[in-house]
């Protein structure tokens, strides 16, 4: 209150040196003004004006502290899901190193097997194939052999044929029962 009067003396010292004649006439019009000035804070003061403001403030400001009070945490839970999502994202991508590593580690372990496999495969076919070559080389063998042997009984049978005569087959014929006879006892 005592402001609102020092506030009243300061504005109408100026107009009291503007004015000639009397500040406290009802003919002055900045006394009138000032006196209606007077009057209507004095009726806002008995009103209470000033207190539904000061509530309205204090509600306000509670308001605000409230908001404020939702936005930090808001801000804490958004700092938390962030360091989820950062510590979810660190563990995919020891996971995804892990998977590969993994991979490349089962790739390499195929590689060496399938390797080995393919090793085994062409000595197996290698060893059939000298199987083969072999069987093949006694069949030519054997073929040739037996035609060898074909041929010198049937050269063996015409050469023998031109020089045996009678008396010489007869001969033959008891010296071989002789042999076998000899070497069946």
């Amino acid at each position: 209150m005592k402001r609102l009067i020092a506030l009243l003396f300061l504005t109408a010292s100026p107009a009291l040196a503007a004015e000639e004649g009397p500040f406290f006439s009802l003919h002055n019009a900045e006394f009138v003004v000032t006196i209606a000035f007077l009057v209507f804070v004095g009726l806002l003061i008995y009103l209470g004006v000033p207190r539904l403001l000061g509530g309205l403030l204090d509600k306000r400001a509670a308001t605000i502290r409230d908001e404020l009070a939702e936005a930090r945490q808001l801000r804490e839970e958004a700092k938390a899901l962030l360091a989820s999502y950062d510590k979810k994202m660190k563990d995919v991508q020891e996971q995804s190193a892990r998977i590969v590593a993994t991979a490349r580690d089962e790739a390499q372990s195929a590689a060496t097997q399938a390797k080995a496999d393919l090793e085994h495969v062409i000595a197996r076919r290698l060893a059939s194939a000298e199987d083969q070559i072999d069987s093949a080389v006694k069949a030519a063998e054997k073929a040739v052999r037996d035609q060898a042997i074909a041929v010198s009984v049937a050269v063996a049978g015409e050469v023998l044929a031109r020089q045996m005569t009678a008396d010489g087959a007869k001969a033959s014929i008891d010296a071989a029962i002789a042999e076998v006879a000899t070497k069946l006892h």
